[in-house]
């Protein structure tokens, strides 16, 4: 499993006393050519300077920083490398901005998000609006997946799944986990209750989903109980809770996840234990995604994010 890397770092250390150093721009803009190319010939051909020009400019910015910012041949960047990457590109897209020009389109950062459908709901959009505050120049594209059915968006830079996590695919860290607890409306409650103990459960409408069998609950409380054959399935949370809401049964819900509906008072939970689920949300990526700073940028804030 693999931890997507930070993109702030501290300062570099100052060259006398008091006194920051500003890195030439020749080194910088030649640093952002070579980490998007990963060519030494096509980043000369760009700046339209030698290869070895090119090779003197980083080495001079890395001896400055004292820091490596390639790790090796292929060019691939060290963690110290996507940090300073991210700011050098934020401060170049600043230098680009002429003072009384409106800032142009074309230097927003494109991020095209793969998400499971509640996850989105309950979990990324009450916390979006912080991830544009702190990144204006990253525009995000959301697209809807939900891979362990295998509706999966295509060309997503970056994915969240629902699982195990075992993606061997794929690179990934583990962004939520969850308990899961029955919940129902009030109303339903008021009719089919009182439920004392989870025996009562018996004869009473159960909502399915593939994402979260019954069989977690009926084990953690030693029910030998089949996984039930009748009644309505959803292949997502949210519309499992909304049909919950209007009263078609129990739904066997992630509390994270349910938390709008139970705020609401659309839902309310009938037992007060709680079962770890065995499933996760976990984001995922193709090596050398995270190359791309707005990448690192959004795994970085999304699994603090979570994590909160």
């Amino acid at each position: 499993m693999t931890t997507p890397r930070p993109v702030d770092r501290p300062a570099p250390a100052p060259a006398t006393p008091g006194v920051q150093r500003i890195p030439p721009i020749q080194c910088l803009l030649t640093f952002e050519a070579l980490a998007r190319l990963r060519s030494v010939t096509q980043a000369a051909d760009e700046l339209c300077v030698t290869p070895s020009a090119v090779s003197h400019r980083v080495r001079q910015l890395e001896q400055l920083l004292g820091v490596k910012l390639f790790g090796r041949a292929d060019f691939s960047l060290t963690t110290e490398g996507i940090e300073y990457l991210a700011h050098v590109r934020e401060a170049l897209v600043a230098l680009q901005k002429f003072p009384g020009a409106a800032a142009a389109p074309s230097g927003k950062r494109k991020l095209r998000l793969a998400v499971t459908p509640t996850f989105a709901r309950s979990i990324l959009m009450p916390r979006l609006r912080s991830f544009y505050e702190a990144y204006p120049e990253i525009d995000l594209t959301l697209q809807v997946s939900i891979p362990l059915l295998d509706v999966v968006a295509e060309d997503a830079d970056l994915t969240i799944r629902f699982g195990t996590g075992r993606y061997a695919d794929v690179e990934h860290i583990c962004l939520l986990k969850d308990e899961v607890t029955p919940l129902a409306s009030p109303a339903f409650i008021r009719e089919h209750g009182p439920f004392d103990s989870v025996e009562d459960l018996r004869g009473v409408p159960l909502l399915k989903s593939p994402l979260e069998p019954w069989r977690t609950w009926f084990a953690a409380h030693e029910l030998d109980w089949p996984e039930p054959t009748e009644g309505s399935s959803f292949n997502d949370i949210g519309l499992m809770c909304d049909a919950a809401a209007q009263g078609l049964g129990v739904g066997l819900v992630r509390l994270k996840l349910g938390a709008p509906w139970v705020d609401n008072g659309l839902l309310e939970r009938i037992f007060p234990r709680n079962v770890p689920s065995p499933h996760a949300h976990y984001l995922c990526w193709r090596t050398g995604t995270m190359d791309r700073w707005e990448c690192a940028a959004f795994a970085e804030w999304l699994a603090k994010s979570c994590a909160s």
